[in-house]
């Protein structure tokens, strides 16, 4: 609490609520969704209605998280749903930790999910000239105050209360000194001056009234020795700038919540037109093991997903949304929809698990509803190697049926494109035995003869062979997937041989009709 340099504890450690009560009334460039619905809403919102303004406010130090990009999601779809604004604000004065490649991870992620943004994008770090103005105006208006301790006194204060039980707050020990005891030329830090009396309630819109007595709020800092400004005072005003209405987070942030409304209404007092916001503290994301989401329980970053596990960007979002909120028992919720119904009301209060497993299967249905040419784009790119586009296109309704996710996608088209003879896996091989080889043989000759190379004919084909052999249609079509696929799985037999064409599958049947081991 003492640190200066680091915002303020998460949760609410710090604080002790007095009390929670019922929740208050509750009130998507890269892949871009149609905005038709939010177009509207805002040219019908009435002029005498505060229009609603949400922000998303990442720290750029690494990737944009999954619960980052829930965060994001859900700002995006309040304001949306409301005819209002969605602001972006990049929290970059960690100057050590801030990145350019960090700042273009973010920004791509949420291209890339269709969070639009209104407006320019606002730097943080860019802005404390006028974070320090707002200082100083509380210094000149009595509602703040340097303080001079030292970071020695400080630390002894700390070990003094740890050692008696007590919270670890700073005292206030230059709250009320005069100026003149201040030491000639030594450093200070720049505090508010909170509220001692009564106290102050929250009606948070997803975990209800919380109350927390002002005594338990410090005289936190706002200016560091540097002068520069901390991040609680940056944030506020910020937010104050941006006409920022309704501050949707964590839950991890519901303890900050208490000294920025001290810090609010400090600046109402001062000049007017600082109302506090709306609040809704969404909790965090946990893994399925019930742990807080980390690093051990798999992909963290929106690029991951989309990257490494394949996953489109609506089938995230929908996963997102329907994760901590929901709207009975809908759970495929598409762009437009979302924006139709999403609320606050929604949020659950306790921590949810994400599940991979649930993101995959959401992810099938989308890729089963995609378009075939934009799928074509997206499985070619992770595929090795020459690749026949027209082919794989006209593959594609086929083969997207069996997958859920891209890459799973990809490997499912790769024996389109292999080169003869096959390499078969072990499946495969155990399939072709002298028997099957034989059947191929014949299956060979049938197809051979074929005036027509079309899913009817080849049908008939196969199974007036098998008939004559006294096989069952799968005894016959498993031998001939693996040497036409190397394969055990793949697309039905004959979507197979029409994708191939009759040279190409002719020519991998023969190559798989004599035994190489004979």
């Amino acid at each position: 609490m003492f640190d200066a340099n680091q915002p303020p504890p998460a949760g609410t450690g710090g604080l002790k609520p007095a009390g929670r009560h019922a929740r208050g009334a509750g009130g998507c460039t890269g892949h871009v969704y149609p905005p038709h619905l939010w177009e509207h809403r805002r040219l019908g919102a009435t002029s005498s209605a505060t229009p609603v303004v949400t922000r998303f406010a990442p720290s750029p130090t690494g990737f944009l998280h999954i619960g980052g990009a829930r965060t994001a999601l859900f700002n995006w779809l309040y304001a949306r749903h409301h005819g209002g604004k969605f602001l972006l604000r990049i929290e970059d004065t960690d100057r050590a930790r801030s990145t350019q490649p960090a700042i273009d991870a973010i920004l791509d992620g949420m291209r890339w999910l269709g969070l639009d943004w209104d407006g320019d994008a606002v730097f943080q770090f860019a802005r404390a000239d006028r974070h320090a103005a707002v200082a100083r105006q509380l210094l000149d208006a009595g509602h703040a105050y340097r303080c001079y301790a030292t970071p020695e006194e400080l630390t002894a204060l700390r070990e003094e209360q740890r050692a008696a039980g007590k919270p670890i707050r700073y005292d206030g020990r230059w709250r009320d000194r005069a100026p003149e005891d201040a030491p000639a030329g030594a450093p200070f830090v720049v505090r508010l001056k909170a509220p001692k009396d009564g106290s102050v309630t929250i009606s948070d819109q997803v975990q209800g009234d919380v109350t927390v007595a002002n005594a338990e709020i410090d005289d936190f800092v706002l200016l560091r020795s540097d002068g520069t400004p901390t991040y609680m005072l940056a944030v506020v005003v910020d937010d104050h700038d941006m006409g920022v209405t309704h501050v949707i987070r964590g839950d991890d942030h519901l303890n900050n919540a208490f000294r920025q409304i001290a810090l609010i209404r400090a600046m109402d007092a001062v000049e007017g037109g600082w109302p506090d916001p709306v609040y809704a503290h969404v909790p965090l994301i946990h893994g399925a093991d019930g742990a807080k989401l980390s690093k051990r329980h798999g992909a963290l970053g929106v690029e991951a997903y989309r990257d490494d596990l394949g996953v489109l960007p609506e089938a995230l979002n929908n996963y997102l949304l329907r994760l901590g909120w929901g709207h009975g028992d809908e759970e495929i919720i598409d762009r437009d929809r979302a924006i139709d119904i999403f609320g606050l009301g929604g949020v659950g209060r306790s921590p949810s698990r994400f599940d991979t497993k649930k993101l995959l299967h959401l992810n099938g249905h989308y890729i089963r509803e995609a378009d075939d040419a934009r799928l074509t784009d997206l499985v070619a790119a992770r595929m090795t190697g020459p690749v026949d586009r027209d082919l794989l296109h006209r593959a594609m309704p086929v083969l997207k049926v069996r997958a859920a996710d891209l890459n799973e996608l990809a490997a499912n088209a790769a024996f389109l494109f292999r080169q003869r003879p096959l390499a078969m896996d072990d499946g495969a091989t155990t399939l072709l035995t002298p028997e099957a080889r034989a059947t191929l043989a014949r299956l060979h000759a049938a197809l051979d003869a074929l005036a027509a190379w079309d899913t009817e004919a080849i049908e008939a084909a196969v199974r007036e062979v098998a008939e004559a052999a006294g096989l069952k249609l799968g005894a016959a079509a498993q031998p001939l997937r693996a040497a036409l696929t190397g394969s055990r799985t793949s697309p039905g037999i004959f979507d197979v041989l029409v994708l191939l064409g009759r040279d190409e599958s002719l020519g991998r049947i023969r190559d798989q009709m004599a035994d190489p081991a004979a």
